[in-house]
């Protein structure tokens, strides 16, 4: 996953939803959630960046439980072979 590809994702996400007042967004800490570029895109629209502390996974439980829900239901239950067939 890239920066871009998260950016792309967050746009399209803005264009669907546009009210955000109050809206945080809860990512995980890979580094094209902590660039500068996607760090000053959150802040322009006006969404709060909220990240767990580091090896507590607890401090996450819910996002973690959605994730693995969705890889079980969705994902796994897939053959693709490459991101472009998720499009």
């Amino acid at each position: 996953m890239t920066t871009d590809l998260v950016l792309e994702t967050l746009d399209s996400a803005i264009a669907a939803f546009p009210k955000r007042e109050g809206l945080i967004l809860h990512p995980d800490l890979g580094s094209q959630y902590t660039s500068n570029v996607y760090e000053n895109r959150i802040k322009e629209v006006g969404i709060r960046h909220y990240f767990s502390k580091k090896d507590l996974p607890h401090d996450n439980a819910g996002t973690q439980s959605f994730h693995i829900t969705l890889k079980k239901e969705e994902v796994y239950q897939q053959e693709n072979q490459s991101y472009t067939d998720y499009n």
